[in-house]
């Protein structure tokens, strides 16, 4: 694969993820518009998740079904009018509507991770699956700092209505440059749905890998869902901006994302999984001794999402060898199930600081990975080779 193909992939990744967070750092300037609660406001993100979980299980498994480079303009299309409707959007119901359908299309970031481990070679598929995937978390990770800037210097419509823009050129810069990739598989679309969870119970590195992810990114979330109220209380007295500058530290967590694809390369999947099990419990530890002191929960924030991106990594390439004519339903299901991993850490993480304040949520955070390094030990070798392909 050409190097400007993967700068491309990478960034057309971290783009269209970053629909998901835009709105979060300025829920009280959209609760403020529409005069609602702020319960009610917060509905826009689970129903903008939900969307999300709704497009990984129904449009992502499409990517094995149609051809890609189709799916994937017609997808970011749908993102367009979304997205235009949501920065035009007078009432709340419109909005909840409009940003419901984003968070389903913009799956395209994972239909086109699988689609560039299709496309590299089988030597370097780690590495490349890695530069992509830290364009993906580099979205991630920016999009609240740069929605909190844009909002502030003009509005929260122009979030949305920037955004659309940029899909648009995405949309008509993918249909061009991008190779024609023809369907995997033929049957019927029912059917195709009907392999994803085949797949789930046929596979069990798939499960594993998805529990594994599943308690990191319920840790991560849990993190990053509260830290905001540390950040402005009390001790530190941050704006939403300075809470928007502070995810710009995490975003140097992306750094380690080739380096995951290498070990991944190198068959050092397994211990380097196991051993981000340890950095994000011993990261949690770090933010709760310094809970009065930013430098020991920024050098959180940091490990916490290398170890994070570091599984993610490892886990998707692992599941990417079980079977190569099935990538994008292997990463549906994969990708679904430690997303809902990610969405009780969310609400865990809320109860937590509601009931024990930052120490109950860094508790929580290095208890979950500290689970999945119990799970991790109960892999079992067979002929000095890992169970179920996890060595891969």
């Amino acid at each position: 694969m050409p190097g400007w193909l993967v700068a491309l992939l990478a960034v057309a990744s971290g783009m269209t993820v970053a629909n998901l967070y835009y709105a979060q750092p300025i829920l009280s300037s959209l609760r403020d518009v529409f005069h609602i609660s702020t319960a009610t406001a917060g509905v826009l993100i689970t129903l903008t998740q939900v969307g999300y979980v709704i497009g990984m299980l129904f449009l992502v498994p499409l990517g094995d079904r149609l051809e890609k480079r189709g799916l994937i303009t017609a997808l970011l299309s749908v993102t367009t009018f979304a997205l235009v409707t949501a920065g035009l959007a007078t009432s709340f119901p419109v909005l909840l509507v409009a940003l419901t359908i984003s968070g389903a299309t913009s799956v395209v970031a994972q239909i086109l991770v699988p689609f560039a481990a299709s496309l590299a070679p089988d030597h370097a598929r780690g590495r490349i699956v890695g530069r992509v995937m830290s364009g993906l978390l580099a979205g991630i990770l920016l999009s609240r700092t740069l929605s909190s800037f844009v909002a502030e210097v003009s509005s929260w419509r122009v979030v949305f209505l920037g955004s659309a823009a940029l899909m648009a050129v995405l949309a008509v810069t993918l249909r061009a440059t991008l190779p024609r990739h023809a369907p995997t598989t033929s049957v019927p679309y029912k059917e195709v749905l009907h392999s994803t969870v085949t797949l789930v119970r046929t596979h069990p590195a798939l499960l594993r890998r998805g529990l594994y992810q599943a308690a990191m990114f319920g840790a991560f979330s849990a993190f990053w869902t509260t830290v905001s109220y540390v950040l402005t209380g009390p001790h530190f007295h941050y704006s939403s901006v300075g809470v928007g500058v502070f995810a710009l530290i995490g975003a140097a967590g992306a750094v380690v994302a080739p380096l995951a694809g290498h070990w991944a390369d190198r068959r050092l999947t397994r211990p380097m999984t196991g051993a981000s099990f340890a950095v994000a419990a011993l990261a949690f530890a770090v933010a709760g001794f310094g809970q009065h002191s930013i430098v020991l929960i920024a050098v959180a924030a940091v490990l916490i999402d290398m170890a994070v991106q570091t599984t993610l990594i490892l886990g998707q390439h692992a599941v990417y060898q079980l079977d190569p004519n099935a990538r994008a339903r292997l990463n549906s299901a994969f990708i679904a199930i430690f997303f809902i991993g990610g969405a009780l850490g969310s609400q865990l993480g809320s109860i937590a600081y509601r009931v024990g304040d930052w120490s109950g949520v860094t508790v929580l955070g290095a208890a979950l990975p500290t689970l999945a390094l119990l799970y991790w030990l109960t892999e079992h070798r067979t002929g000095g080779r890992l169970n179920a392909q996890d060595s891969e």
